[in-house]
């Protein structure tokens, strides 16, 4: 066997595969949480349950310890996932990421200018335009799993890198735009642990126990520093090696970045991001008036996700396509690519997650936003599965067979 195939037999499968074959379970786990939560919302058990939200463990209620503790983990995967991607995935050479990248863009562009629309008068809400940004992997993959063999396997790896530059647009955003008052002393500290870290890479250490020690200090500093705590996550994923072993070179498995991405999965999946939905979905419907979905806020979130997406992931990528610039996924009609696009606008996780950054310490708006993200995710994931549902299976065109 020649060494190239050999290398390649060796190699573990892609975590973007990984990803495809055990994340839909995942995303329905986040269903049943989000859903969990909007009952014990609006149940004799709501005291109970937004009580136990602000129970004091140490320095930080609990709620803070899911969003700022076991989502900075959630981050940390986040980054494992675009590193691994982009250099040893599905979007490691340009032409891989055209389609995906660019139909990304326009898919957090055209939503953001949908919410500033609706509330481009009033300036406390207009916090909010990357709310609707953002796309729910997990529970997209989740309505994808519903449909079985109806959507050919190159329109989820589609959806997949696509959320992955989405979440990495979603990083850049918050580290950019939502960082409250900085502390320059703490910034000072996270950045040189930061440096000590990348030291680390540089000089081949490969075992992972020096990097996550070293990530919990790194936490604590930009926790203190006025950068949102989770930033850590990601900072600590780019510096944790890809490179193999020496003397391994094949046993991609061994990689550092492998290891800890294989052995985060299952509790990411379905432990930290249904806690997070389970802890941040529920939003009690006596506090919102009968007015409420027609509210600028609300609706702007809601028809960001439904029309923004669709739009923006549609037309960027029908352009794509027309200019040359990239291919048609294998077996996918316009129809399928249709209700990809609206597939996108499931905005579930990182939406909340943006909403929350954008608004803390008001609970009237925080409420508003988590019914636009429900309103706007359920009626994306509803159309998306409908259309994707009826829309005729396209038959790839057959390879020229050579000359004999």
């Amino acid at each position: 066997m020649p060494d190239g195939i050999a290398t390649i037999s060796r190699r573990p499968l892609s975590m973007l595969r990984h990803f495809l074959d055990n994340e839909a379970s995942g995303g329905l786990v986040l269903m049943g949480a989000a859903a969990l939560a909007l009952v014990l919302a609006n149940s004799p058990a709501a005291p109970f349950y937004f009580e136990a939200l602000h129970l004091e463990l140490g320095p930080l209620g609990l709620q803070h310890w899911i969003n700022d503790g076991l989502m900075a983990v959630f981050f940390l995967f986040v980054g494992l996932e675009i590193k691994r991607e982009f250099l040893d995935g599905q979007l490691a050479t340009w032409p891989r990421r055209a389609l995906p990248g660019i139909a990304a863009a326009g898919g957090m562009a055209v939503p953001a200018l949908i919410y500033a629309a609706f509330n481009w008068s009033d300036a406390e809400t207009l916090r909010g335009w990357a709310i609707p940004s953002a796309t729910d992997i997990a529970f997209a993959l989740g309505v994808l799993s519903l449909l079985g063999d109806r959507v050919p396997t190159s329109l989820k790896v589609f959806l997949a890198a696509l959320a992955i530059i989405d979440d990495l647009g979603a990083v850049l955003i918050i580290a950019l735009f939502y960082t409250g008052d900085l502390s320059l002393l703490d910034l000072g500290l996270a950045a040189g642990v930061a440096a000590v870290l990348a030291g680390l890479n540089r000089f081949g250490v490969m075992r992972l126990w020096p990097y996550l020690l070293l990530g919990v200090v790194l936490w604590l500093f930009v926790l203190r520093s006025g950068v949102h705590a989770t930033i850590a996550g990601v900072v600590l994923a780019m510096a944790i090696p890809l490179r193999m072993q020496a003397g391994r070179p094949d046993d991609m498995a061994r990689s550092p970045l492998h290891r800890l991405e294989h052995g985060l999965h299952f509790w990411v999946a379905f432990g930290i991001v249904p806690v997070f939905g389970l802890a941040n979905a529920g939003v009690s419907f006596a506090g919102i008036g009968v007015d409420a979905p027609v509210d600028h806020l609300t609706l702007g979130v809601a028809l960001g996700l439904v029309l923004g997406k669709l739009v923006g992931v549609y037309g960027s990528a029908a352009l794509v396509i027309r200019l040359g610039l990239a291919d048609v996924p294998m077996g996918a009609g316009r129809w399928q690519m249709l209700g990809v696009a609206l597939l996108c606008g499931i905005g579930f996780t990182m939406s909340l997650f943006i909403g929350l950054l954008a608004f803390a310490g008001n609970q009237h708006l925080q409420d508003e936003v988590k019914l636009g993200i429900l309103l706007g995710s359920g009626m994306a994931g509803l159309l998306g599965w409908a259309v994707l549902r009826v829309a005729p299976r396209e038959i790839p065109a057959p390879r020229p067979r050579p000359a004999a």
